[in-house]
C-alpha cells in the first residue's frame, strides 16, 4: 500500500524511511539466537504474521504533495495514507494541503505530523475532515507510533474499499432486480391486456365479456345482454378482400361504442359478432337502444377507397334480479334471439322468449333425471392421462365423469354439470365422483387420480374435512389426489379460499388451478395460494398455430409456472405440432387425445402399469412400451 509523507525537513523524511525499513535481517539474527538457546522449535519460532508491505512517496511542499495524489488517483493508486507536517514555509502550510488533499481523494487518511501548530485540531479536523479519516502525531514521534498508526490505517483503507466495492455491487444488483420486477409487472401487463382484448380493435374481447357479464350477474340490477352480428359480412371479405373487412370491422366497433347506452360494453366476441351489455330500466327501453344502435350500423361506410352499405342483426335479452343469471346461459340465450333476427330477414332485434329455447324443457328434464342417475346406475368414470414431457411417463389421470341415460342418451358434462351446479345435486355427484376416483388408485402402481370441484362444492361447509375422511375411509395417501379447481371458486372469497388451499396442501392433497389464463389470475393470486400446477386452457393450446395471442398467452404462462416452481399442464394437446412447441416452451406435463382419449378404468389400469406412452418419432422410448398415442385407444 502506499503512504504519502509531506515535509520541508529531509531529516524527517530519513525517519520515517527507518521506521518502514524491513526489518527481515534483525528478525533472522534474533531467530538464529532463540533457535541456539532453546533449540528449533518451528513453532516458537514462526514470523507473526505479515504487516501490510508500504511503498513510501516522499513531498517536501503541500502543493507537491496535493499533484502526488492527484497523479495518483489519476493512475488509479491511490495513497492509503498521507502523514503530513503542519508548518511548511513558504508553500501552503498543512491545514491547507489537509484540505486540498481531501477535495481529492475523500478516502485517503490523514495524519497531522507537528511539533507546534498555529491550527487546533478542532480546526484542522473541520477544514480537512471527516473527523474519522484525519488523525494526529505528535513531534518528535516513535517508530512504532507510526507503524502501528500506518499498519491500522492501511488495514482500514483496505476495508472500506472492500466495503464500497461490495456496496457497488449490491447496490447493482438491487437495481437489475428493480429493473427485472418492473420488466415482469410490464410483461404481466402486456399478458392481460392481450388476454382481454382484441387485437385487431382493442376492444374487449370474449373472455373479458363474460369475465364483466358474471361481475354483473353478481348484482341485483337490470341489465341487458345483446349479441350483435354484421350482415352480409362475407361479401366484404370475397369482394374486396380480408383488409376492408378488417377495416370494417374496426370501423363498426367504433360505431357501437358511440352509440352503445352510457357506462355500457362494447366486445368484439369473434369474426363479425359482437356483445353488448349496458343496464336498462326493462325490455322496451333495452329494445329502443338496440334499434337505435342496428340504425347507425346501417349506413354506409368508406372501406380503403369503397363505398359499402353497412348492416347487423340484434339477438337481446333482459335479465331480472331473481332469474338465472347464468353467464353461459345469458349469452346462449341472446344468440338464440339472434339467430331467430337472422332467420326473420336480417336488419332486425329480436328479444329472447322461452319458445326460442327448447333446450329449456330439456333443461328441466334433465334436472328431474339427474337426481335418479346413481340409483339407475347410469353414471360413469373414464380417465384421461396426465403425462410428463420428457420420456411422456404417465404420472397421473384426470377422472371424468359421463352420464348415460335411459331417454336422452348421452348428455355432456357441459351441459348436466352447469344444472347440477345450480342445485344441491352436486354434491352428491361430486361426492360419487370422489369416491369412485378413490377406489381405482389400489389398482395403480403410483399415479395420481386428479378431480375436479365445482365452485359450490369448494364453498361447502366442512369441505376439508369431508376430503380427509374419504381418503383415510379409502386408505388412500392424500398425495395421491389431486383437487383440480377453477379461479372462479377461489376469486369469490379469496381470504376463506387460501385457508382452504393451505390446510388441504398441509394434509398432502396436491393443488392444480384448472382452466388458467380464462378467469381472474394474476401474480398476486398464484403467490398468495398453496398450487401445484397450472393446467393451461386447451382453448389458448387449440389457437397456438393460428393466433400470437394465444401462442404468447401459453408461454408466459409456461414460464410463470417454471419461475415460481411450479408444474405447468397444458390440456387438449391433439397435434404432434402442439406437442413440440409445448415441450419447446418448457411445459412440464400435457394430456389430450393426442396422447390418449378418456378411456374406462380396464383401460386406464393397462396404460398405469405401462408407465409410459410412446409416440413414434417424437420420441425414443423401450420397445417393450406400448404405442398408446395419437388418440387411437378409448
Amino acid at each position: 500500500m502506499r503512504i504519502l509523507i509531506v515535509d520541508d525537513e529531509p531529516a524527517m523524511h530519513d525517519s520515517y524511511r527507518r521506521s518502514f525499513a524491513p526489518v527481515a535481517a534483525a528478525t533472522g539474527l534474533l531467530d538464529a539466537m532463540a533457535a541456539e538457546l532453546f533449540g528449533d522449535d518451528e513453532d516458537a519460532t514462526a514470523p507473526d504474521e505479515a504487516g501490510p508491505d508500504f511503498t513510501l512517496a516522499h513531498c517536501m511542499q503541500g502543493l507537491d504533495a496535493v499533484a502526488a495524489v492527484e497523479a495518483a488517483i489519476r493512475d488509479g493508486d491511490p495513497f492509503a495514507v498521507a502523514f503530513i507536517d503542519v508548518r511548511m514555509p513558504p508553500g501552503i502550510d498543512g491545514k491547507e494541503t489537509a484540505v486540498r488533499i481531501r477535495a481529492l481523494d475523500p478516502n485517503i487518511n490523514l495524519v497531522i505530523v507537528t511539533g507546534y501548530s498555529d491550527f487546533s485540531p478542532v480546526e484542522i479536523s473541520k477544514a480537512a475532515g471527516p473527523a474519522d479519516k484525519i488523525f494526529y502525531i505528535a513531534k518528535p514521534f516513535e517508530v512504532a507510533e507510526v507503524t502501528q498508526m500506518a499498519s491500522a490505517l492501511a488495514h482500514r483503507w483496505q476495508g472500506d474499499r472492500e466495503l464500497a466495492e461490495a456496496r457497488e455491487v449490491l447496490a447493482a444488483q438491487v437495481v437489475q432486480l428493480q429493473e427485472q420486477g418492473h420488466e415482469l409487472a410490464a410483461n404481466e401487463s402486456r399478458a392481460i391486456h392481450m388476454a382481454n382484448h382484441d387485437s385487431l380493435t382493442e376492444a374487449p374481447n370474449r373472455l373479458a365479456f363474460r369475465r364483466a357479464l358474471t361481475d354483473r350477474a353478481r348484482t341485483d340490477s337490470r341489465f341487458a345482454v345483446a349479441m350483435v352480428d354484421l350482415d352480409r359480412f362475407k361479401l366484404v371479405n370475397d369482394t374486396l378482400g380480408h383488409l376492408a373487412g378488417d377495416e370494417l370491422i374496426r370501423k363498426i366497433c367504433s360505431v357501437l361504442q358511440a352509440n352503445v347506452p352510457a357506462g355500457g360494453m362494447v366486445a368484439r366476441l369473434g369474426g363479425d359478432e359482437f356483445g353488448l351489455m349496458f343496464d336498462t330500466p326493462g325490455v322496451q327501453a333495452a329494445e329502443m337502444d338496440c334499434t337505435r344502435v342496428l340504425k347507425a350500423c346501417s349506413g354506409t361506410f368508406k372501406v380503403l377507397g369503397n363505398t359499402v352499405q353497412g348492416g347487423a342483426s340484434i339477438g337481446l335479452i333482459v335479465t331480472e334480479a331473481g332469474e338465472s343469471r347464468d353467464p353461459t346461459d345469458l349469452m346462449r340465450r341472446a344468440d338464440l334471439a339472434l339467430n331467430d333476427a337472422k332467420r326473420d330477414g336480417r336488419g332486425v332485434v329480436r328479444v329472447f322468449d322461452e319458445s326460442m329455447d327448447e333446450n329449456i324443457r330439456l333443461r328441466r328434464a334433465i334436472e328431474g333425471g339427474l337426481s335418479q342417475a346413481i340409483a339407475k346406475g347410469e353414471l360413469s368414470l373414464v380417465y384421461q392421462p396426465i403425462v410428463g414431457r420428457e420420456a411422456f411417463e404417465v404420472v397421473g389421470f384426470e377422472a371424468l365423469l359421463r352420464w348415460n341415460t335411459e331417454d336422452h342418451g348421452p348428455i355432456s358434462p357441459a351441459v348436466f354439470i352447469p344444472i347440477a351446479e345450480e342445485s344441491n345435486l352436486i354434491h352428491e355427484l361430486g361426492d360419487w365422483v370422489l369416491a369412485e376416483s378413490l377406489k381405482v388408485l389400489a389398482e395403480w402402481p403410483g399415479q395420481y387420480v386428479s378431480v375436479n370441484f365445482s365452485p359450490r362444492q369448494f364453498r361447502r361447509h366442512n369441505f376439508v374435512g369431508r376430503l380427509v375422511e374419504s381418503v383415510q375411509h379409502a386408505g388412500i395417501d392424500p398425495r395421491r389426489v389431486q383437487i383440480e379447481i377453477t379461479e372462479t371458486a377461489i376469486f369469490d372469497d379469496a381470504d376463506r379460499a387460501a385457508d382452504t388451499l393451505y390446510k388441504l396442501r398441509q394434509m398432502g392433497f396436491r393443488i392444480a388451478l384448472d382452466d388458467f389464463g380464462t378467469g381472474y389470475s394474476s401474480l398476486y393470486n398464484i403467490r398468495k395460494f398453496a398450487l401445484d400446477c397450472l393446467k393451461i386452457d386447451r382453448s389458448f393450446i387449440d389457437g397456438m398455430g393460428r393466433e400470437r395471442e394465444s401462442a404468447a398467452i401459453v408461454h408466459s404462462i409456461i414460464h410463470l409456472g417454471r419461475a415460481l416452481g411450479l408444474g405447468v399442464v397444458a390440456e387438449g394437446v391433439e397435434t404432434e405440432t402442439q406437442l413440440q412447441a409445448l415441450r419447446v416452451a418448457g411445459c412440464s406435463h400435457m394430456q389430450g387425445y393426442f396422447f390418449s382419449r378418456p378411456v374406462a378404468q380396464e383401460r386406464a389400469k393397462e396404460i398405469a402399469e405401462a408407465r409410459f406412452i410412446a409416440v413414434p418419432g417424437v420420441l425414443d422410448v423401450p420397445a417393450d412400451i406400448p404405442e398408446l398415442g395419437n388418440g387411437t385407444h378409448g
